[in-house]
Formats: structure tokens, C-alpha cells, sequence
């Protein structure tokens, strides 16, 4: 008997346009001799729907105004439990950071992706910090910035930066993907409009040295047992990556495997199942890391529960350089929740 699938998508994140794509990518290439599909697209203003038309129109947005294939029932197809596992391809708020891993476990369904703790903690770039420390994993230096405190303490703030950390650094809303409201300063000037930028994601801003070095990501999957892909390398077209960089600027090249020696790929693997079970992920992760130029020293840099699944994505890419396809990649995900939601 076939498995019936929601696959959720769109949300009220600055990453629904990415999330569309994503979910288009996963229906193209989902086995359907195995699953019955449920397509549940959320509108920037919240809604749900549930919606049967051309995948196509979810890719580029159409969907939205496809009114004969759209119905407004893509809730109680999760409340009346009438799925037996929920893909959620969303990035971002209100889909990677723990609440659709909340509603789902309210509901009694098995989710693909981590659960509800995992989720908020890597969804916030600070706490991730916080609890990797405990950990000893090696991560950038920082300063964290609260906006209500820098509204009133702006002058103290720059001065504790600049003292800590100098220039050049990274400024980050704690809470957000796909690298937007993400901006590198050089000087004062441009620290200061960076966190105006950050601030408008969050509250809770993330400022860290900038490092000169290689961006390396690695795929994970699996639940008690987790498994590392190949290790990827990305080669930003610009200063570094960028939301830009990441989705609309072709000269941004990724090389599978990364250019690291045999003890240097096996190493960040290591570490990077050893931060997936620290973070208590499951399912799949995309664990990212800064690794210096000069000292090959290994940073972690960020955990993504549910990476990028476009053509383009690193996620699906690296699992397919390590032998494991799209659809197959799919068919584990989808296991690994039904296990993870029975165990």
C-alpha cells in the first residue's frame, strides 16, 4: 500500500521563494509508485491550501492563482490525519524552526527532519553557538547584540566589537537562512549599517570575526546512526555567499569533494556527525563549516535541518556524489521519520 506524503511548502519565511523550489524539486523526483502525493502550499500571509494543479506553477509562483486547483483544506488534511508522514520543504520561520515539528507532534504524524528542540535550537544562530561551546567545537569568536540594548547603548556596543573582534566581521540575524540580512563590514560605517540591516530579521543579532577561509559543507542522514556524504566545497562568485550568491549568480561554483587531502575530509565528517548528535538532529542536517586558508583549522559555521533541496542544492548534490540518488534520498528521509515517530 502506498505511503501517503504531504509535502509542505511556501511559508511566511524571506525564504519562500527557495522553499517553492525546493518542493517542486522533491515532487519531480519522488518515486509515486511509492506514495500518494498531498502538495500543502502556505502563503506568505499564512494560509494553507491544499493544491493539485502543475508542479510547475508551485516552482514559479503561479500557484497561487490557479484558483481551480486550489482548495482550503491543506490543515485538515494534517488534523484529520489522513497523511501517514509530513515533508516539510521550509526554510526558515515558521517551517525549520521547530513550529511545523510541533504541530506535527501535536497531531500524532511523523515528520521528515528533526523534531521540535533540534529544530528552534539550529534555527537560532546563537543558541547553536551556546550549546556547541559545551561541546568544545571550534566556532568563530563573537559578540551577540540585543536591539532593544543597542538602541540604548550604541556607542558601548561598537567599542565592545570593535575591541573584541575588529574588523573585518560578519553581521547576522540570529534567526534567518539563505544568508539574508547577512552583510560584512569592513569599518565602523558599515558595522553600523549592517546591524540597521540585521535588525530588521531580528531581534537578536550575531556579529563574528571574519575568518579568511573556505566554505565546506557536509550532508548528513540518519537518526541514532548518522552517516556523512562527501564533503562540498562552495566558491562564492562574490565576497562571500551570499542570498544572491546562493541563488541567482551562476559564476558560484560548488566542488564535490572539497578541496581538502583524505584526513582532512574524513576529519570534518567526523565533526560534523559528532555536532548532528550533539544537537540532537535527525532525519538529515546540512552541517556548514569556515576552514582557515592558512592553518586548515576547522570552524563550525552553521547547521541547516532542512537544506536546500533545488537542482542546484548542496544537500541532494553531495548525497549523489556519494551514490545515493534523489528519489532514494527521499525514500530514506521518509523512513527515518516513520522509525524516529515509532522508536
Amino acid at each position: 500500500m502506498k505511503k501517503k506524503v504531504a509535502i509542505l511548502f511556501g511559508g511566511q519565511s524571506t525564504e519562500h521563494e527557495v522553499s517553492r523550489v525546493s518542493a517542486a524539486s522533491v515532487l519531480k523526483n519522488i518515486d509515486t509508485s511509492k506514495y500518494d502525493l498531498f502538495p500543502i502550499g502556505i502563503t506568505k500571509q499564512g494560509e494553507w491550501f491544499e493544491y493539485t494543479g502543475s508542479v510547475d506553477k508551485i516552482e514559479n509562483g503561479e500557484w497561487e492563482k490557479d484558483e481551480f486547483y486550489k482548495s482550503p483544506n491543506g490543515q485538515s488534511v494534517l488534523f484529520n490525519r489522513e497523511v501517514d508522514v509530513v515533508f516539510p520543504v521550509m526554510h526558515g520561520l515558521y517551517g525549520e524552526d521547530g513550529t511545523i515539528q510541533g504541530l506535527c507532534k501535536l497531531v500524532g504524524i511523523p515528520c521528515v527532519g528533526p523534531g521540535v528542540l533540534s529544530s528552534s535550537v539550529c534555527m537560532d544562530k546563537v543558541y547553536t553557538k551556546y550549546v556547541l561551546e559545551h561541546f568544545n567545537i571550534k566556532q568563530a569568536d563573537y559578540v551577540i547584540v540585543n536591539a532593544h540594548e543597542y538602541k540604548n547603548s550604541k556607542e558601548d556596543i561598537i567599542k565592545e566589537i570593535e575591541n573584541k573582534l575588529g574588523y573585518a566581521v560578519f553581521i547576522k540575524p540570529s534567526n534567518s537562512g539563505s544568508s539574508v540580512g547577512i552583510t560584512k563590514a569592513h569599518d565602523r560605517k558599515e558595522l553600523e549599517a549592517g546591524l540597521e540591516e540585521a535588525m530588521k530579521y531580528d531581534r537578536k543579532i550575531l556579529v563574528e570575526e571574519a575568518l579568511n577561509a573556505r566554505e565546506i559543507e557536509v550532508a548528513v542522514l540518519g537518526n541514532d546512526e548518522p552517516k556523512a556524504a562527501v564533503p562540498g566545497e562552495i566558491v562564492p562568485a562574490k565576497e562571500f555567499y551570499d542570498y544572491e550568491a546562493k541563488y541567482e549568480n551562476e559564476a558560484s561554483k560548488l566542488l564535490i569533494p572539497a578541496n581538502l587531502n583524505e584526513a582532512d575530509l574524513e576529519k570534518i565528517k567526523s565533526i560534523a556527525i559528532e555536532v548532528y548528535k550533539a544537537l540532537d538532529c535527525a532525519g538529515m542536517s546540512r552541517v556548514d563549516f569556515l576552514v582557515d586558508k592558512d592553518t586548515t583549522e576547522m570552524y563550525l559555521n552553521e547547521v541547516n535541518t532542512i537544506p536546500g533541496f533545488t537542482s542546484i542544492s548542496m544537500y541532494p548534490k553531495l548525497w549523489g556524489a556519494s551514490g545515493k540518488e534523489y528519489s532514494k534520498l527521499i525514500d530514506d528521509l521518509i523512513e527515518l521519520a516513520i522509525n524516529r515517530n515509532n522508536a
